[in-house]
């Protein structure tokens, strides 16, 4: 009895730890949880498990549900493995030996859930899920501005549509942004407000987006300078926000006058003589037509622009523009005007009028006068020098270089380029005086010279050349030149030349020298090339034959140091060969910093040494 129950007993116990062991069993799943991929490239969806008692016959399903229902797109058993006919996908899907799938290329249509379930027989199954996403970048936005004229006013209540903004081929679905200059406008899509935006989406057969916004505004007069663009915004894998800018454009708006500007364009004070330009413009748009004045007479003008050329004193006055704008509000000034002033300075008048003949040491006054709109200044000059600052200029005791001409300049400091001037000439009269003589060169005796005298002098000089040559005058201001070309003959060379001019008021004469040029080359000058050397500079203080010893001596000196140079130089490179009882004398006795020479005659016992102070050989 005891026996049958404890035989009941064990077998319960087999029972349940059977039950046990089957009741823990299980598979565990696990995928990626999600996947980003660019449409066009290749998503690969892993999938493993685990097992609490290996070796079960193992069956892998990929699934994915559609319209309600799952389906099989590829599995994996102990029979082999393979991917399902019938989708969208069976060209474009893989299963690889690690239970992944691979899709390439990604279609839109590939973003959805992916079921990967593991079955194990008694075990049972498990499953996990992954999620795909496709990103696509839109294309450039293509943005279209109004480009009618728009008529604005303050009166205007109604929006009126600015321009439209188009962005193509995009996955997920991207974002508009306008921008008015470079502020991005608020989305608004309340068609009561004044800035509203309607957007469009649009779904490709591609399965991207097409997304396409309209921009309506309140226009005002100032939106007549700004300008519009719009902003496509979309999302790529890994969170991140991109962006891409469409082209800019502006309005042409149309809007009546509230404000006329009437100017005038030249830079600078006005003066006679001077182009002058008058521009009048308005606030509006269009710009109207208008009309000019001046003291009630009306003017032509072309395009708001009033031309006045070559303007006198005449011309200055008040101008008046008016603006023919009828679609301007009545209370609106329509007209504008501004003053002209032209600066002027007459002519200068000189006195006594030129030309003025005095005789030498006579005394001469000149006076200059003008007039002119603004302070003005007078000037005397000759010759570009500055001689009076005022408009009386007093010549005391006339010489004959005083002769030529006065310039009296008018100017006024306050206008640029506003100046006047007039002139008289002045002539001297006198006996002709000669400039100092130049002197004259030729390479040698018998060579041609050509010499210059320079006279002043009134009523022009007559000239005589002793000895006489090729002859000519020339005449620049009150100077007279004659030039002279002849032979350099010994005479010459010896007496010179002379230049002698004369008129009624008396004559004067000038002797000019003429020598041989020096002959640069050594030969000729040997001592030339020695000058600055302290030896033959004394050298060529001595006379006679005591010059000649010492330039002997000084070469003599100069020729031995050459020898002991050459010397030393063989004895370093071992082309002397010397005993080494001489050497050892010569290292013993030799003077530190000094440079022993050894000669040696072909007779014994005739041996000396030269021993000289080397200052090459100190340093």
């Amino acid at each position: 009895m005891e026996r049958a129950m404890l035989g009941r007993f064990g077998i319960f116990c087999t029972l349940l730890a059977v039950a046990l062991q089957v009741c823990l069993a299980s598979v565990t799943v696990k995928v990626t949880p999600e996947v980003e991929v660019i449409k066009g490239e290749t998503a690969k969806l892993h999938c493993s498990y685990t097992t609490s008692a290996p070796g079960s016959a193992i069956v892998v399903q990929w699934l994915i549900e559609v319209a309600g229902a799952r389906k099989q797109i590829a599995f994996k058993s102990p029979q082999g493995f393979g991917v399902d006919s019938g989708t969208t996908m069976t060209d474009r899907l893989t299963m690889g030996e690690d239970l992944s799938i691979t899709i390439s290329p990604v279609m839109v249509e590939d973003e959805r859930v992916y079921i990967c379930q593991v079955s194990a027989g008694a075990l049972g199954f498990s499953e996990d899920k992954t999620q795909i996403k496709v990103f696509f970048a839109p294309e450039k936005p293509i943005i279209t501005g109004n480009n009618q004229a728009i008529t604005v006013s303050p009166k205007t209540t109604t929006s009126a549509e600015v321009g439209k903004c188009i962005s193509r081929n995009g996955y997920p679905e991207p974002r508009i942004i306008w921008f008015k200059d470079a502020t991005p406008l608020p989305e608004v899509k309340d068609q009561k407000d004044t800035v509203y935006m309607i957007p469009s989406l649009v779904k490709e057969a591609s399965g991207l987006h097409t997304m396409t916004s309209t921009l309506f505004m309140k226009l005002v007069k100032a939106d007549a300078k700004s300008v519009f663009h719009c902003t496509v915004e979309y999302t790529m894998p890994n969170n991140q926000i991109k962006q891409e800018s469409s082209d800019k454009f502006s309005l042409s708006l149309l809007y009546s006058t509230e404000t006329v500007y009437f100017k005038l364009k030249n830079q600078g004070p006005v003066k006679e003589g001077d182009d002058v330009v008058m521009e009048c413009e308005t606030d509006g748009n269009p710009q109207p037509e208008f009309e000019f004045y001046k003291e009630d007479v009306k003017l032509e003008g072309l395009n708001g622009m009033l031309k006045v050329k070559s303007v006198t004193r005449k011309d200055e006055g008040s101008y008046k523009c008016e603006a023919l704008d009828f679609d301007a509000e009545d209370d609106v000034d329509l007209s504008k005007t501004l003053s002209l002033n032209v600066h002027y300075l007459d002519p200068v008048a000189v006195s006594p009028e030129g030309p003025l003949v005095a005789s030498k040491g006579d005394t001469v006054e000149l006076q200059c006068k003008t007039k002119s709109s603004d302070e003005y200044t007078l000037q005397w000059r000759k010759d570009s020098k500055e001689l009076s600052q005022m408009g009386v200029l007093t010549l005391q005791s006339v010489t004959l270089a005083d002769a030529g001409v006065y310039l009296c300049v008018g100017a006024v400091p306050s206008v640029p380029g506003l100046r006047k001037q007039a002139n008289v000439t002045l002539t001297v009269t006198g006996a002709p005086e000669i400039a100092a003589p130049q002197h004259g060169f030729v390479d040698k005796e018998g060579g041609m010279v050509t010499l210059n005298c320079s006279v002043l002098g009134y009523p022009a000089p007559q000239f005589t050349w002793t000895p006489s040559g090729k002859e000519s005058v020339t005449v620049i201001g009150n100077k007279f030149i004659s030039t002279v070309t002849l032979e350099a003959s010994a005479a010459v060379l010896k007496d010179g030349v002379i230049c002698e001019a004369y008129n009624k008021n008396g004559r004067d004469s000038k002797s000019f020298k003429v020598s041989i040029k020096s002959d640069p080359d050594k030969s000729s000058n040997p001592n030339a090339a020695n000058r600055g050397n302290p030896v033959f500079e004394t050298a060529e203080k001595q006379q006679g034959g005591s010059s000649a010893v010492v330039i002997a001596v000084v070469v003599c000196v100069l020729l031995l140091l050459i020898l002991v140079a050459l010397l030393f130089f063989l004895s370093k490179k071992g082309k002397l060969s010397c005993g080494k009882k001489d050497k050892k004398d010569v290292a013993s006795g030799g003077e530190k910093g000094s440079i022993v020479v050894e000669m040696k005659s072909n007779e014994k016992g005739n041996e000396g040494a030269v021993l000289l102070n080397d200052p090459i050989a100190k340093q």
